[in-house]
């Protein structure tokens, strides 16, 4: 409703297709035929997208996306293939938008969420309700929007749980940058405990895709009896050469730090997930 109520007030036409499956062609038929000039892409449909060929005939004139962070190199290809910048943005189904990046009024800093949208406001804290010093991570936290959610239903100690001194708590863990821009880490729930490290997987993964070998690829801890958790690569690349894992792991190690570098690398040919195009790590640490 979010969507459909602002197109409908404006007159806009409001394109729509559920897909079974994501399937690069036919996203890039819809947007063709449909004349689609603002459009939503997670992170994982870009990521497929850039494995194919853009054609010749978008009318795009603004692109969004959000889930998951945006690496240097997709943001490249974007403003390559698609001719406009993406703009990253932030939000949760219990606070709807909260951050936004806008190429077209700011500076737009890769990899960043941008900053609060008008209204509402943000604050990255620490354990404690205070705010992190600048480069310190903490838990991003939100409050005057009017789409917050009031309570989880039948769930009340949930529903205090999400609350702290009048702030919402997303369990998203962010940076605050110079200028107050604010970068994605990972989820609180993602992170990896490594030898009395805590690792986000997100930072490893846009080391990884910026690989040339590596089409996609997700990130997760799995049990370690010495180390608490190791971190473990999941990644699809077409072309499996011998000596890939290793090149991967030493490509980590030299762009990142040791301690991130995976322990494994498991190649596979699809990642689990969601409707939306989140990957579902919780099903990679199953397996």
């Amino acid at each position: 409703m979010d969507l459909a109520l602002p197109c409908l007030w404006f007159g806009v036409p409001l394109v729509a297709k559920r897909f079974g499956k994501f399937q690069p062609d036919d996203a890039w038929d819809l947007m063709v035929g449909e004349g689609v000039t603002v459009s939503f892409l997670p992170p994982t449909a870009l990521k497929m997208l850039r494995r194919t060929e853009a054609p010749r005939e978008l009318r795009l004139r603004a692109v969004l996306s959000g889930g998951e962070a945006l690496g240097a190199g997709l943001l490249d290809w974007g403003q390559s293939a698609l001719g406009v910048p993406i703009n990253e943005i932030y939000g949760q189904t219990e606070c709807n938008l909260v951050m936004a990046s806008c190429a077209g009024t700011q500076d737009v800093v890769p990899g960043t969420l941008g900053r609060a949208v008008p209204g509402v406001e943000v604050e990255v804290q620490d354990g404690d309700g205070r705010p992190v010093a600048m480069g310190e991570t903490g838990e991003i936290c939100t409050r005057g929007s009017p789409a917050t959610f009031l309570r989880y239903w039948n769930k009340p100690e949930e529903t205090e749980a999400k609350w702290r001194g009048g702030w919402l708590r997303t369990g998203d863990l962010a940076r605050v940058e110079a200028g107050g821009v604010i970068t994605y880490v990972s989820r609180d729930d993602d992170v990896i405990t490594f030898a009395g490290y805590r690792i986000g997987p997100t930072e490893i993964e846009t080391c990884l895709t910026a690989h040339p070998d590596v089409t996609m690829c997700a990130v997760v801890g799995l049990p370690d009896a010495l180390r608490g958790e190791a971190v473990t690569a999941f990644v699809v690349a077409p072309e499996r050469g011998e000596g890939l894992e290793a090149e991967l792991i030493d490509w980590v190690k030299a762009r990142l730090s040791p301690h991130m570098a995976p322990r494994a690398v498991r190649f596979v040919d699809t990642l689990p997930m969601t409707a939306t195009g989140k990957i579902q790590r919780r099903d990679l640490r199953e397996t």
